[in-house]
């Protein structure tokens, strides 16, 4: 699941291209459509496109600086590569006013604080479900068949990720009930859930101790999410933090061990809890059950792991789940000693 702006851009061009080949009989539209690859990654310009095709291309260029590329420069790539995903963001807003990543994402940079972006998104959000709801209609009766539901598919994801930022910033500046709000939103315009808000909402309804929300998120996950049971690392997490809340230490320890087991190798990133920033175009596509997937759970999970205060310097909860994966797995305390080091050595 999860954006893949690459293959969206490829799917609106693709769709474009042959509904511009149906003037064609079809022998002529197969040898078109045959050099459709080559001609989109070697000759984009070449293929007929939008205005809203061309802004939605340079927001996918945007988000590889970004949000692929960013996290991991030094500081003199980073400014470069801020720069160019800022410029990227405004030419494409330029080509097309309504396109709604861009805006959504230049609001990132110009907001000066979380909570006053999520207001922002929040304004905006009937505006651009409107948009985007009407975009899809006529696509719905202008279409038919699979070209129908693509074309439909595309023009709802703007409103989806509008959504999800919405969700994912409540949570982080503490409204929870909005967040809860924003991501079932979602949920009831894209059921498959595209853009795993249930990630979100796992952690929103453990910050209410909502027990009962969390094992009905799960029960869930079959209806939403058919290929991937309850086992991601955000509802272990924020199950394990409940069982933690009410100092049910087996329980917790059990849903560790669980955890371990659904990413394995992975136990160092428990106990160093490093933090990822979030993914401006949408959560960042990485491989299920892996350590990229680990890692941005941990990260997202620092309103759960950093509650209240602990000498260590971690909160809490996240004291007691590094104390306790460093016990379940000693590998992992020896890694993430190793890493400590690393770090100290960059740094000194």
């Amino acid at each position: 699941m999860a954006h893949d702006p690459k293959r969206e851009d490829y799917l609106r061009l693709s769709l474009r291209f042959a509904l511009e080949l149906d003037a064609h009989g079809p022998a002529a539209a197969n040898r078109a459509f045959a050099t459709f690859g080559r001609r989109f990654a070697q000759d984009r310009d070449s293929l007929p496109q939008s205005d809203a095709d061309r802004a939605f291309h340079l927001v996918a260029l945007a988000t590889e600086a970004i949000d692929y590329r960013l996290p991991f420069a030094s500081d003199a790539q980073a400014e470069k590569l801020i720069a160019r995903g800022r410029d990227l963001l405004e030419e494409a807003r330029s080509l097309d006013p309504s396109c709604w990543d861009a805006l959504r994402m230049l609001s990132a940079s110009r907001s000066a604080s979380v909570d006053e972006r999520y207001h922002y998104l929040a304004d905006q959000a009937e505006n651009v479900r409107a948009a985007c709801e009407a975009e899809r209609d006529q696509a719905l009766e202008e279409l038919e068949g699979e070209r129908a539901a693509i074309a439909a598919s595309i023009s709802m994801r703007p409103y989806w990720r509008w959504l999800a930022s919405m969700s994912e910033d409540a949570l982080i500046c503490g409204r929870n009930h909005e967040a809860i709000d924003a991501a079932e939103r979602l949920l009831a315009s894209d059921p498959s859930d595209l853009s795993d808000v249930r990630f979100t909402l796992a952690y929103a309804l453990a910050k209410l101790e909502d027990e009962k929300g969390l094992e009905e998120l799960a029960r869930r996950y079959e209806t939403i999410s058919a290929l991937r049971p309850a086992d991601d690392a955000w509802i272990l997490l924020a199950r394990c933090s409940l069982a933690h809340k009410r100092c049910d230490v087996a329980a917790a320890r059990a849903l560790l061990v669980r955890l371990l087991g659904s990413y394995p190798s992975c136990g160092s990133l428990l106990i160093t809890q490093g933090e990822l920033p979030d993914g401006e175009f949408a959560r960042l596509r990485v491989p299920p059950y892996g350590e990229d997937e680990l890692i941005l759970a941990v990260s997202e999970g620092a309103v759960l792991l950093q509650e209240g205060n602990e000498r260590s310097g971690k909160g809490v909860f996240g004291a007691w789940v590094a104390r306790t994966v460093a016990q379940l797995d000693p590998k992992a305390a020896a890694e993430a000693a190793r890493r400590a080091g690393g770090e100290g050595a960059r740094h000194s």
